[in-house]
């Protein structure tokens, strides 16, 4: 089943459409995702998003402690 692609307005999506994200977990571990869509990005239990190349990543919103957003040159 395909899912919709409707516009969530998140905030990130005024970096750009394809952005950087840097999260901080709770333990103090960072991650760095390039080429997000930033259109993808849903939040629920879990906050998931496509990357540009295809992925689709799925992270606990219970462990993030922040999240940092970078525009993306295009």
């Amino acid at each position: 089943m395909k899912e919709s692609a409707t516009d969530l307005k998140s905030s990130a999506g005024e970096q750009g459409d394809s952005v950087t994200q840097i999260i901080t977990f709770v333990n103090g571990v960072k991650k760095t995702f390039t080429g997000v869509l930033s259109k993808s990005i849903k939040q629920g239990q879990f906050t998931k998003f496509r990357t540009v190349d295809g992925r689709l990543i799925m992270i606990n919103d219970e462990n993030v402690l922040c999240v940092e957003v970078f525009e993306e040159a295009v």
